[in-house]
């Protein structure tokens, strides 16, 4: 029994070149086998006997061959269905396969190129974070210090109005003045979702403070929020994890329904985690992977090798956790 363990493995180890070599000669060999011991003869010209005969022993060769060489190429087959199920945007996953070395050394490459793929991609999409960013902190600063200047401006101009204007005229005098106003808290809103200002100077737990405590305002929501005090994160991991959170809250507040929000930022077994979980109406499976808004914050994961976890199930909510890996914690 032993030495028949020991065959099996030496048989796997073979390369898939010798491993079909030696299953078409053991088809080969039975068939000379067959011929040469079986009480089976061929006239000229052939009778119908001889050709069922060796019609029959074709078929038995023909299917001995297949039943052999499916486990040889079973581990191809294995390997192009884990090809198929990579998910660029979920950087980590590989194929793990062991026994036959040629499918091990392919699906090794595989994974090498896999490996310089995603770090080239993590290079590229942080260069294209930061131009991002800086161009969301230009049209920032533009809103605030241009359109935010002239509607000030006009704000000042309909109340320098107010005393001399008729009083038949005074509707349309404050309907203007609160356009106006309203115009210009919609700039500063939209200025301070592009600039997170307290980001750059109060620090994540501050900005994140701010951004739970302004949602809860405006979408009426109820938001609890646990926030650690010091983690040692680098400007770009603070930077995703505040536009996880930005974009988590965005789509509560669109498509939840929810009454509550829970924010949570802690550390757990040495990874940094952002924890956002609603009582929504959660999200059918199928529309989980095109929902809106979680393509951007898989792609914003990605920059850093995080992991982002999504769960979510119909009428009971839905939590999205994102893992910060401690390469990517500040020194």
């Amino acid at each position: 029994m032993r030495g028949l363990t020991r065959a099996h493995s030496a048989v796997w180890s073979l390369p898939l070149f010798w491993r079909v070599f030696a299953t078409n000669a053991s088809a080969m060999l039975l068939a000379f086998t067959a011929l040469v011991f079986a009480p089976v003869t061929v006239s000229v010209p052939i009778g119908v006997g001889e050709l069922i005969a060796l019609a029959i022993g074709l078929v038995v060769v023909l299917l001995l061959n297949l039943e052999l060489l499916r486990p040889a190429f079973r581990p191809l087959d294995e390997l192009a269905e884990a090809m198929r199920r990579h998910d660029p945007l979920t950087p980590g996953e590989r194929v793990h396969l062991d026994g036959e070395p040629d499918v091990a050394a392919l699906a090794q490459a595989f994974n090498e190129m896999l490996d310089r793929l995603e770090s080239e991609r993590r290079d590229s999409a942080r260069q294209a974070l930061r131009v991002l960013e800086g161009e969301r902190s230009r049209i920032a600063r533009e809103l605030h210090d241009e359109v935010g200047q002239t509607l000030t401006a006009a704000m000042l101009q309909v109340e320098g109005l107010a005393a001399r204007i008729p009083d038949d005229l005074r509707d349309e005098l404050d309907e203007l003045r609160e356009t106006a106003r309203s115009g210009t808290e919609d700039v500063r809103r939209i200025a301070r979702q592009l600039r997170p200002e307290a980001l750059e100077d109060l620090g994540l737990q501050s900005a994140l403070a701010a951004l739970t405590t302004a949602f809860g305002n405006h979408a009426q929501i109820d938001v609890e929020r646990r926030l650690e005090p010091s983690l040692p994160l680098s400007k770009d991991a603070e930077l995703v994890i505040y536009r996880v959170a930005q974009e988590a809250l965005t789509n509560v507040a669109r498509h939840a329904q929810a009454s509550r929000v829970e924010l949570r930022l802690d550390e757990d077994r040495s990874r940094t985690m952002l924890t956002v979980r609603d009582d929504g109406c959660g999200l059918c499976p199928g529309a989980l992977p095109s929902a809106r808004g979680i393509r951007g914050m898989r792609e914003r994961a990605m920059l850093l090798g995080a992991q982002l976890d999504i769960v979510s199930k119909p009428d009971r909510g839905t939590e999205i956790k994102l893992s910060i890996p401690l390469d990517q914690e500040a020194p």
